[in-house]
């Protein structure tokens, strides 16, 4: 049994029958989540050294980084069984995708920053600090993972069961067998 079964199992069966129902959404979100964490781990490497009066190319040059890493995992897990291109029509798709993606994600960012002018001197350092993060890291990851979710089942990986899965998941014991009822009569 896979890892999501055997964790999947571990839940209440209604949310469990739930998360299977949307299974390539919720592997989709977890990539995200860890692709998030990969993107906040470079954004703020390359801000706190190279390019620390750059947010936008730093926020840019770090959902480069996590695009690359986020093609591979959601090929081969989140929609391994779709496909239906091949390989080198479906990489450049989602290079192009992800470009829009990257720039769906910076746009709220540069919003904050050149329109609304939240940056140093006009508003102080914590202040451009939260408006960074909430308008790049938070807002911009949120729109651009909605964009994403959509092209990648439109364009990318737009035939389901390309590729079939075996037998995806074991029902649990306790949910397989309906409660017994109690039927013996008392003995006198």
């Amino acid at each position: 049994m896979r890892l999501t079964d055997r964790a999947l199992n571990h839940l209440p069966t209604r949310l469990a029958v739930l998360l299977r129902k949307h299974r390539e959404t919720v592997k989709f979100v977890i990539v995200g989540g860890f692709c998030y964490v990969v993107t906040l781990l470079v954004n703020y490497a390359l801000r706190l050294t190279v390019l620390d009066e750059k947010p936008v190319t730093a926020l840019t040059v770090a959902n480069v980084v996590a695009s690359v890493v986020s093609y591979f995992l959601n090929r081969e897990w989140s929609f391994r069984t779709r496909g239906g291109r091949r390989r080198h029509h479906e990489m450049l798709l989602y290079l192009a995708i992800n470009g829009a993606g990257i720039v769906v994600n910076a746009a709220p960012l540069w919003v904050a920053r050149y329109v609304f002018g939240l940056q140093h001197p006009t508003v102080s350092g914590l202040v451009e600090e939260l408006s960074d993060f909430a308008f790049g890291m938070v807002l911009g990851t949120l729109l651009a993972m909605l964009f994403r979710l959509w092209a990648y089942r439109a364009w990318v990986f737009p035939h389901d069961d390309v590729r079939p899965a075996p037998n995806r998941y074991e029902v649990p014991a306790q949910a397989a067998q309906p409660a017994q009822v109690a039927t013996e009569t008392p003995s006198a």
